[in-house]
Parts: C-alpha cells; sequence; structure tokens
C-alpha cells in the first residue's frame, strides 16, 4: 500500500505488513543489506491476504471500500477515457451545479454524452461539489444534456457515486423529488443506447436519476441501496449504531443485486479494491463500457427505449406473480 493511503479497519494487518515491506525496501536502496527474498515472500503473504479478507467481506465492510476516498471517481473515469472532453454547464433554469458533471466527448473514437456524480478528492473540493449530492439544477442539467444525445442521436454513458440527493431546506424548495423524477422520465424516453455504471456509492432516488440505463454494470465492491445504511440504521432502530445490520438488510452489494437482477454485470476490481490500482481498474471499466455500447448500437431507438422501459417494470413485478 502507498505512503499516505488511508487504510480502513479491516486492512490494518495487511498494511502492517505492507509497512515492513517498505522498510526493507529502504534497506535495500542504501545498499547496506539485500533483502529480497524477504520482500518477495512478504509480498507474497500480503497478496494472499488480500485474496482471502476481500473474498470474504461483510456488505458493511463492502461500503467503507465504496466510500473509500482513493476511489477513482466520475472525473478520473472521463480524464482517463474520453477524448476531447467539453464540459457543458447550468441547467437553463437555475444555475450550475458541480456535483454532476457532464458534456460530450469521444469514446474509443465515437461521440458520446457522459453524466456522473463527482465527490471531489480533497477538502475544497468535496466542499465545491457538494460531497457529489445534487441539488435540483444538477438533474435537470442531466436531463437537459440526455435530450440533447436523444436529439442527436448520440449514446449515453453514466457514472453513479454519490450517497444520494442534496436533503437540504433550498433543493427541497426547488423541487428536488420533481427534478429526479424528470431526470428519470428523460432516461427512459431516450431512443439511444444509455449504459450506467456504478463505480462507488449509489444512494436512493440521486443516484436513480442516472441510473436508468438500458445496461447497468457495477463494480465488484461498489454498493447500490434506497437509502444509506446510516439513514436507515436512524430510521428503523432509531440509531446509527446500527448501520452494520442495515447494510446487510439492504442487499447493497454487487452480489446481491445481480442476483435480485437490479443490475446487469458485475466489473471485477483489482486485488484488494480500486484504490489499489486506479489505472487498472479504468481499464477494467472501459472495455466493460465498449462491450456493454457494442451490443446495444445495433438496435433501433424505439427497440432500445421499449427494453429499457420494460426492463425497470420487470423489477417491480418480483414476487408479485
Amino acid at each position: 500500500m502507498s505512503g499516505g493511503m488511508h487504510v480502513l479497519d479491516f486492512e490494518k494487518p495487511i498494511a502492517e505488513i505492507e509497512g515492513k515491506i517498505e522498510e526493507l525496501r529502504r534497506l535495500t536502496d542504501t545498499g547496506d543489506v539485500n533483502v529480497a527474498d524477504e520482500v518477495g515472500r512478504l509480498q507474497v503473504k500480503v497478496d494472499r491476504l488480500l485474496r482471502s479478507t476481500y473474498a470474504k467481506l461483510t456488505p458493511w465492510q463492502k461500503t467503507q471500500v465504496a466510500r473509500h476516498p482513493d476511489r477513482p471517481h466520475a472525473l478520473d473515469y472521463i480524464n482517463a477515457l474520453i477524448e476531447d472532453f467539453t464540459p457543458l454547464a447550468g441547467d437553463r433554469c437555475f444555475g450550475e451545479d458541480q456535483a454532476i458533471v457532464g458534456g460530450l466527448g469521444r469514446f474509443r473514437g465515437s461521440s458520446v454524452v457522459i453524466l456522473g456524480n463527482e465527490q471531489g478528492n480533497d477538502t475544497q473540493s468535496r466542499l465545491a461539489r457538494n460531497f457529489g449530492m445534487a441539488k435540483p439544477e444538477g438533474y435537470r442539467k442531466a436531463k437537459r444534456l440526455m435530450e440533447m444525445a436523444n436529439h442527436f442521436g448520440i449514446p449515453v454513458i453514466t457514472l453513479v457515486d454519490t450517497k444520494g440527493a442534496y436533503p437540504g431546506v433550498d433543493a427541497e424548495a426547488r423541487g428536488q423529488a420533481e427534478a429526479i423524477a424528470r431526470s428519470i422520465e428523460a432516461a427512459l424516453n431516450l431512443r439511444v443506447p444509455m449504459v450506467t455504471a456504478i463505480i462507488g456509492e449509489g444512494g436512493s432516488g440521486g443516484a436513480i436519476a442516472l441510473a436508468a440505463g438500458n445496461t447497468v454494470l457495477m463494480l465488484e465492491h461498489a454498493i447500490y441501496s434506497v437509502i444509506s445504511p446510516e439513514g436507515c440504521a436512524s430510521i428503523l432502530w432509531r440509531s446509527s449504531d446500527a448501520a452494520k445490520d442495515a447494510a446487510t438488510a439492504l442487499k447493497l452489494t454487487a452480489q446481491d443485486l445481480l442476483a435480485l437482477k437490479v443490475i446487469d454485470q458485475i466489473v471485477p476490481e483489482p486485488l484488494g479494491g480500486a484504490h489499489r490500482n486506479r489505472e487498472q481498474t479504468i481499464r477494467t471499466l472501459s472495455m466493460a463500457l465498449d462491450a456493454a455500447l457494442g451490443e446495444l448500437t445495433p438496435n433501433e431507438g424505439g427497440v432500445l427505449r421499449a427494453k429499457r422501459r420494460e426492463k425497470f417494470l420487470d423489477m417491480g413485478r418480483v414476487g408479485l406473480e
């Protein structure tokens, strides 16, 4: 683990061994002693611990991984994968919301409109982007860009990573629920391919507003739920201390959601999670996005629209038949 990386509680035994490896490497660098064999042995132990630890993560531990500050965020994917990205701002009604980024660019040579929740990567950017929690103008911007994509026949990619829509009084006063509903409606009306990737935390209606795609991909250790574990615990148990129990009850892991047919595909993360190898994660998701778009592109617009609507209607029929 590189120096300065945030260490999760359950990763501490791994971090201790990695600290020893760093110390031994420094000794090697000074030329005092050759410890390559010992470094190799410890690295094998780290890989084995990572593999066994990440193979049996609890839903609460997956929640911690999904929220890891070093995971790649929407702008990391956009900067790495989208050529000639041109950001488009504003909802043409009220203002610009930096919690949702969006614009035009080329993905593997083809034009796309891309949208994503951006949480920021340091204190200043997190405050500027309201920690990825959008207000109504953010969802109205998303609606505007999706309708523009539809008009010009351009596929849409969305990257979901938010705890949820901003619950403040000002957002409610400007019609938060209506703005989210209009964004979902715009997605369901698209006659172009739409591929969604849950890259970190998919929380509540704030996530669904960008997630009503033909194909929904989800990173292996991401989470996706109707409410955060802490929010669920405070309502049902009257205490956020029960967040671990809530995480289990919510069935929020990628593995749970694939079994429930809420998502279509799990995208594997590098050993030890996306935060340990951002570049590999971005490459893997790029291939999955490309494959998903390739499958959808030959379909006629009316078929894409009908299949997308049927997909979400089917979720509501579970257990009713």
